[in-house]
């Protein structure tokens, strides 16, 4: 028999705090038990696996509606979709990968003219910035 937890030893064994549990429950991320007349709810394994599931997907940087598509292949809608949006994700790392890259190029320049310039022209940081 699986163990049972109450809403804030889920959260605790989550890493995650209540509010969060209450909000992915209303999102449709994560069911809400029935309340047995006069007790608690609780949550068991299950409930505890699909928290550690969003919060890695969200480490991955998958917004919580594409969360939500990856929950319902969980269902049997199939990998080929899972693997669509991963596809999708992977496109978005890259680009802001690239964006950060360009990032440091600028700021490895603009670093380089600051040592350069000892006070004798203006900021090369803020003239950079002005263009």
């Amino acid at each position: 028999m699986s163990k049972l937890f109450t809403i804030g030893q889920l959260a605790h064994i989550a890493g995650v705090n209540v509010e969060t549990i209450r909000f992915y429950q209303r999102k449709g991320l994560l069911d809400e038990p029935p309340r047995p007349a006069g007790g608690y709810r609780t949550y068991g394994s299950h409930e505890a696996a699909r928290l550690h599931f969003i919060k890695a997907a969200q480490r991955m940087g998958f917004s919580l509606d594409e969360i939500g598509q990856l929950l319902q292949l969980e269902k049997g809608l199939g990998c080929v979709q899972a693997r669509s949006i991963a596809e999708q994700r992977l496109s978005d790392v890259r680009a802001r990968l690239a964006e950060l890259r360009r990032m440091e190029t600028l700021l490895s320049g603009v670093v380089a003219d600051c040592g350069r310039a000892k006070g004798r022209i203006a900021c090369p940081l803020i003239t950079r910035l002005q263009i």
